[in-house]
């Protein structure tokens, strides 16, 4: 049946609608007016206040320091600034170690499953780990939280340590005990929210330690197919509307246990594909009629890069649209134009032009969320661990 014209007066209203819809409003408000230059010095003193001093908005998440403290210094490791810029690596590093959570030497089973890293010292005690291991007073109180494990171990790793103090099998006796008999993982022992999310945490966390002792794969990949949905999106768990930031998680997590192909059918990749690839509008969006938004070009368009799509997207457009949403008086991103950057917009704004192979911009590892240099550093110390237990 074809439909009817609309009158003069609907598609007025269109035109009012389209006009003031966010992805398109800030956007047209902003395109004349930003540069095309990547400001890269402006991004680097970003990261460098970020690792320094925070704005009092920030005070809210105090509890997830750990997270903030991670884009920062990757952020500056993948603008090749980091050595130049934090002179204190030793105070970092001892830093993220007084976070870690250690087992109680006189209930090591049960202390274990807390085991992991906290998100700041708001939520335990911090100990020195040049004085040893001993737990701390109110440490039955004291639990890890797998993405601040995740965060820790991956800053640890950019920053150049040897994870030489890691009590790796009390994280993985901790990871062990967060994962749930539909194959999902909890943020903290003590009980939260359970989702994709924290499948994506644990599988980093395994694959970093290289040590897959404290995941059940089966479960956690049967869980990944369920939560495939009609669109062939993949959402937060079975049943939940898909999500381009929940799909990074769930194929970065089936790349890293090298389970892809294993897990979803080849027609059902095809489609998926198909969706991520329509994500792109000017940036990329995260779902279907919604605004774009800077970081889903690293998690849409990370999640190409893994499907070996990412070739297909318009480079140009989406160069376009992230350089719009950077602060060219401060530096960093922000996820619409006109708005205030923060650092997981500033970070993963430079991951999407990472991926787009951006000049001054070092290479991502679009499955860990780091550059390439740390996670060659990191192989190197699996090759030496390996050697060590030959031994």
């Amino acid at each position: 049946m074809l439909r009817q014209p609309c009158s003069i007066y609907q598609f007025g209203i269109f035109l009012f609608t389209l006009a003031h819809h966010p992805s398109v409003n800030v956007f047209l408000g902003k395109i004349k007016s930003f540069s095309m230059e990547f400001l890269i010095e402006k991004h680097i003193k970003f990261f460098k206040r970020c690792t320094q001093v925070l704005p009092s908005g920030y005070s809210s998440l105090d509890t997830s320091r750990m997270t903030i403290a991670f884009f920062a210094i990757s952020g500056l490791d993948m603008l090749c600034a980091l050595e130049e810029t934090i002179k204190e690596t030793d105070e970092y590093i001892d830093w993220i170690y007084s976070m870690q959570v250690l087992p109680d030497p006189n209930d090591l089973e049960e202390s274990g499953k807390r085991c992991g890293f906290r998100g700041s010292s708001t939520l335990g005690i911090p100990y020195n780990s040049s004085q040893g291991s001993e737990p701390r007073p109110g440490f039955s109180f004291d639990y890890g939280h797998i993405a601040m494990t995740y965060t820790a171990l991956s800053s640890l790793i950019v920053l150049g340590d040897d994870l030489s103090r890691i009590n790796k099998g009390a994280i993985i006796t901790g990871l062990r005990a967060l994962q749930k008999t539909n194959g999902c993982y909890t943020a903290t022992y003590q009980g939260s929210e359970s989702d994709m999310r924290f499948i994506y945490c644990a599988s980093c966390i395994s694959y970093i330690l290289n040590d897959w002792s404290g995941m059940d794969q089966n479960k956690a990949t049967e869980y990944i197919k369920q939560s495939l949905t009609y669109e062939f999106s993949i959402g937060q768990g079975p049943g939940d509307e898909g999500h381009g930031g929940t799909t990074f998680c769930a194929i970065a997590s089936l790349v890293l246990m090298g389970k892809l192909e294993s897990t979803l059918t080849n027609k059902q990749l095809e489609k998926l594909k198909r969706w991520c690839i329509q994500r792109q509008q000017s940036g990329f969006q995260g779902r279907p009629n919604k605004p774009v938004d800077t970081c889903y070009s690293f998690w849409v368009g990370a999640t190409l890069k893994l499907l070996d799509m990412f070739h297909l997207i318009d480079a140009n457009c989406n160069r376009t649209y992230i350089l719009s949403t950077q602060d060219e008086s401060m530096g960093g991103f922000s996820k619409w134009p006109q708005y205030h950057p923060d650092a997981l917009h500033a970070y993963f704004g430079v991951c999407g032009l990472s991926l787009m192979s951006e000049s001054g911009v070092r290479p991502v590892h679009a499955a860990l969320n780091i550059s390439q240099r740390a996670v060659d550093h990191l192989h190197s110390l699996q090759t030496t661990w390996l050697r060590e237990n030959e031994v």
